[in-house]
This record gives structure tokens, C-alpha cells and sequence, in this order.
């Protein structure tokens, strides 16, 4: 599956599309192609044509910005660079733990939950990582919309296609 990077009118980054979503958004004039990838597509008629890499659309788009990143499990594996925050695996099927335990009163939120491998999951169980004897590796907290935005883009790959437009 190929991906396009959308720029907003003003260069700022707006998300990551599907490719047909993005043949869909050039064909109705929507958007100026920066940068074309090496993907070609035959059409129906025969004609080839180039997927775009990089696209900004050709009207500004208000971005309402929320102030704080919504709690999620994929927010908190993205925020944690989809490594255990107990033992920094990254080969392991990932879960949510709980620094305080539900069972003990912790809530769920950023500053609560960090990402675990299952088998640092089971070894902690019910207790904090104090009793369990272990030692969390990343610091469990609420990241910001910029610092977001700047971990989901290096973890896309894109970081090096946006630098070339001094974007970030």
C-alpha cells in the first residue's frame, strides 16, 4: 500500500492518505503535487500515470487544534516508540499496563499507563513496579500536539521527505 503525505495550503503537515484517496484529490484539482513518487498506475484507458509523494492542498484548511492528545492505545505505542517501557523489547506483542494498578486506585491516562511486552505484563501483575522490582525505562507522560505530531511522522519514515520542504 502506497501512502501520500498531505500538506495544508500554508506547508504544515495534515495527515498521511492512501494513494487512491490522493489520485481522487488530484484528479478534482483539489491539490498541488510537490513531489511524485516512483509508483506508477495503468489506467483503464492504458495511460500510465505517477502517485504522488507529497501534496498540498490548493485551499487552506482551519485545523482546530485540540488542546491535548486524545488517551488512546495507539497514542500511547507511538508515544512510547512501540518499545516495552519495563524492558525496551520491541520484538514482543505490546499491551497497556498500569504504573498503579486499577486494582490499587491508578487511573487511566497518559501519566498512568506506559506500554509493556506481555511477559513484563504478567511478571508485574497487580503490583507497582516498585514491588514487582522493576524500573520503567521511558517516562510515563502527556505528550504535547507538537511533540506528537513530530513522533508520528519520524515513526511513518517520512521525517527525511519533509525536511526537503523545510517543513520540519
Amino acid at each position: 500500500m502506497v501512502q501520500c503525505v498531505l500538506l495544508n495550503a500554508d506547508y504544515s503537515f495534515l495527515n498521511v492518505i492512501n494513494w487512491k484517496r490522493a489520485m481522487c484529490l488530484v484528479i478534482k484539482s483539489r491539490v498541488q503535487v510537490l513531489k511524485y513518487s516512483k509508483k506508477i498506475v495503468r489506467t483503464a484507458e492504458g495511460t500510465l500515470i505517477k502517485i504522488p509523494a507529497v501534496m498540498k492542498l490548493v485551499k487552506l484548511i482551519r485545523t482546530l487544534y485540540r488542546s491535548r492528545v486524545p488517551f488512546s492505545k495507539k497514542n500511547i505505542l507511538i508515544r512510547d516508540g512501540f518499545r516495552c517501557a519495563y524492558c525496551s523489547n520491541d520484538k514482543e506483542k505490546l499491551t497497556i499496563d498500569h504504573i498503579i494498578p486499577k486494582s490499587r486506585g491508578g487511573k487511566t491516562s497518559f501519566e498512568n499507563c506506559v506500554s509493556s511486552c506481555k511477559p513484563c505484563n504478567n511478571k508485574k501483575g497487580g503490583q507497582t513496579p516498585k514491588q514487582a522490582n522493576m524500573y520503567l525505562k521511558t517516562k510515563a507522560c502527556q505528550p504535547t500536539i507538537a511533540e506528537f505530531l513530530r513522533l508520528k511522522v519520524r515513526n511513518l519514515g517520512i521525517n527525511d521527505l519533509l525536511k526537503d520542504f523545510g517543513i520540519y
